[in-house]
């Protein structure tokens, strides 16, 4: 294994880590790279490994939020705890499971037509539409908390979810915008947008859990695999951190701009260059 592979991995590792959370499309710019500069990972089952580490850095930041919710679904459904934690964490898990099931039904029925073969200038156009739907939502100030959420408002964020199925597009970004628009204020939104991601994320892994087991890459490829497992899991987790930031201040325009920034160059490269 030569330095150079290594740097590969590891380069792709922290790419994935820090556009998974924001909403700038990871795949979109797995793709650009391999566009760009001809780095692409041996193994389809490395996007998904890269997933499952982006996965444990959401776990580790929401890690409070995910124990108390267990703690008083456990207390709801089996000492029959009906305190208003209790209540509003029950009814929180169902609005997860509802925005949950549209995308879980939908990825299974179009998995033949989800493919990897898009290119650098499908995924310009779709990073214009993402900076849009990001112009959309720049000055919505939400007072909804997630105590608040209605099965109309899951089902709206479910929806917007099922969008980001299209190669190309940001699942943070879509379900942000979908949160945003039924009127959660920014740390609500963010909360439920991360909550969502981990069943999505979960099952992706699980059901891919025997690619992943039986890739012929993991024997050779082990040490940059574990490489890029560890830098992606530290990009997630402070890409992530930043977000928040950005949220409290209100400054999630700046995704928007950078959107259009690369949206713009791609189809240019893709057409002209």
């Amino acid at each position: 294994m030569d330095l150079l592979e290594i740097i590969k991995y590891v380069f792709l590792g922290i790419l994935q880590g820090i556009t998974e959370p924001i909403p700038v499309s990871s795949s979109g710019h797995l793709v650009i790279a391999r566009e760009l500069f001809g780095i692409e990972a041996r193994g389809l089952s490395f996007e998904i490994f890269l997933n499952t580490a982006s996965l444990l850095a959401v776990l580790l930041i929401y890690r409070r939020d995910i124990y108390a919710i267990i703690f008083n679904l456990c207390r709801y459904l089996f000492k029959g705890a009906r305190d208003e934690e209790a209540v509003e964490d029950f009814k929180y898990t169902g609005y997860l499971i509802i925005a949950t099931i549209p995308v879980g039904v939908l990825g299974i029925l179009l998995e033949d037509f989800i493919g990897d073969n898009i290119t650098i200038g499908f995924v310009g156009f779709m990073l214009l539409l993402t900076g849009i739907a990001l112009l959309f939502i720049k000055n919505k100030r939400g007072r909804k908390q997630g105590g608040e959420l209605t099965i109309k408002d899951a089902a709206i964020v479910g929806a917007a979810q099922c969008v980001a199925l299209t190669p190309g597009v940001s699942r943070s970004g879509a379900t942000l915008v979908g949160a945003m628009a039924v009127g959660l204020n920014h740390k609500s939104a963010l909360r439920f947008v991360f909550l969502l991601y981990i069943p999505v994320s979960l099952g992706t892994a699980l059901i891919s859990a025997e690619d992943i087991v039986n890739d012929p890459y993991i024997g050779t490829l082990a040490v940059p695999y574990a490489l890029s497992f560890l830098v992606c899991i530290a990009a997630t987790y402070f890409a992530l951190k930043w977000l928040q930031g950005v949220m409290e201040k209100g400054n999630l325009i700046i995704f928007s701009y950078y959107c259009f920034a690369v949206g713009t160059f791609s189809i240019i490269y893709h057409f002209f260059i």
